[in-house]
């Protein structure tokens, strides 16, 4: 009797894995584009396939990925591409913290692996999903087959890379702009928070770029860190000051 409940178990376990497997096949096709491109560009950076293919297997963020090879290719000190990395990142915290809620109870070191693979589309895919608690079997096939794109495409767009002409390769390094203006445009669209935070980023980021008052791992991260506090500053009282009118009007 306990092996057929013990069969049972590791069968619904397997199940649970495989389920999360197709669940991350989307995102895995999603991540193939901006894998490949990121690969290609590391290449026309000038990092080799090993250290390419090693950013994603170890860091798995794209956008601070994108961020971390602009700066490497300005040179930019190694200590504030991390804080950088760090700031742009930093999302992260809340977003676990919140899926914590969600997940069936675990191990913390069990934990602290699928946090790791964490990104803003495995948060989304496994947040949304109907059951009250997400096991951690599908996180880990969510998970893997999500890191897996990544790391394999970043590989494969570096080999790709590595066989374009060189005034390809040379033209590619505009690519890198292109995919941040990628990046951004969709989450500025009906959002006025955004283009708002956006706009100041640049001004500011600007500022410091032309005055040459600092270098330009600083004055991205200057130019990030302002612009947020400002613009939460900013909705915070806007917030506060709608609270105060709504509840006078309601004393009156």
């Amino acid at each position: 009797m306990n092996s057929i409940l013990i069969e049972s178990c590791d069968n619904m376990e397997n199940k649970e894995f495989f389920s999360g497997l197709k669940a991350g096949g989307s995102i895995a096709i999603g991540y193939f584009p901006v894998a490949l491109t990121f690969g290609l560009l590391s290449k026309t950076a000038g990092l080799s396939i090993f250290e390419a293919t090693a950013m994603s297997l170890f860091v798995f963020a794209g956008a601070s990925q994108y961020i971390a090879l602009s700066l490497i290719t300005a040179a930019v000190n190694p200590m504030l591409i991390i804080m950088n990395t760090f700031i742009v990142n930093i999302r992260h915290f809340l977003m676990t913290a919140a899926l914590s809620e969600k997940m069936a109870p675990e191990k913390p070191w069990i934990k602290a692996i699928y946090a790791f693979g964490i990104t803003d589309e495995t948060f989304s895919m496994l947040a949304t999903r109907k059951e009250q608690k997400v096991t951690t079997r599908f996180a880990f096939g969510v998970i893997l087959i999500s890191y897996g794109s990544w790391v394999i495409f970043t590989a494969l767009g570096h080999v790709v890379g590595a066989n374009l002409p060189l005034f390809l390769q040379a033209a590619m390094s505009i690519a890198l702009y292109a995919m941040f203006i990628a990046l951004l445009v969709p989450s500025m669209k009906g959002n006025r928070k955004v283009v708002i935070l956006a706009g100041l980023a640049a001004i500011i980021h600007s500022f410091f770029y032309f005055t040459g008052l600092l270098s330009t791992g600083w004055a991205i991260l200057v130019s990030t860190l302002v612009s947020a506090v400002v613009i939460e500053f900013i909705y915070a009282r806007r917030h506060k000051t709608r609270e105060t009118a709504y509840t006078r009007k309601e004393d009156a």
